[in-house]
């Protein structure tokens, strides 16, 4: 019995696992999947969902086919850098699906599981606490505007109160306030 559940593992006849999200880390039931989503502890293959936001399926695009590419070829450059940070590439796999649970999807497989770890560790260490669950996470995601924008606003903030004159309330706070932190 062993043998043959081995046999079938992460195959369409496991009734238990999902074949789908075994092979490519995605299914396109998700959550309400009534198969298993298990996740490898281990690999060499890094998946980043909708990381590649392609503006063919924009209907407000008006991108040649010729734009297209070159809009595609600097992301893949840029990430394929991106992603040499931590190791040595193999291979990079973009989809050019557009259905939800694959749309955008990015898979950089690395030589060594190790460098594939550490591109996950750092990859989720620059959103928040380590949230891989993006846009659709329950906790704020904060965007933060350019860095000419911030400074702009700032000058132009202290350049008004000089000339308006700060109001009492803001005389008798000498400290700035914290910021806003969704994390209770």
């Amino acid at each position: 019995m062993a043998n043959y559940l081995a046999s079938i593992f992460g195959t369409e006849q496991d009734k238990v696992n999902c074949s789908f999200y075994y092979k490519i880390g995605a299914c396109r039931h998700g959550d309400r999947c009534s198969r298993k989503h298990v996740k490898p502890s281990y690999s060499q293959t890094v998946l980043l969902p909708n990381l590649y936001q392609n503006p063919a399926y924009d209907n407000k695009s008006r991108l040649t086919p010729s734009q297209l590419q070159n809009h595609f070829d600097a992301f893949y450059e840029d990430f394929w850098c991106e992603m040499c940070k931590y190791g040595e590439i193999e291979e990079v796999v973009v989809c050019d699906n557009n259905n939800d649970h694959l749309i955008g999807n990015v898979y950089a497989r690395f030589k060594y599981e190790d460098s594939a770890q550490k591109a996950c560790d750092a990859l989720n260490s620059r959103c928040g606490e380590g949230c891989v669950r993006g846009g659709f996470c329950n906790f704020i995601h904060r965007k933060e505007p350019s860095a000419e924008l911030d400074r702009e606003i700032e000058l132009s903030t202290k350049k008004w109160l000089r000339e308006r004159g700060r109001d009492e309330r803001s005389l008798s706070r000498s400290v700035t306030p914290e910021p806003l932190n969704p994390r209770y």
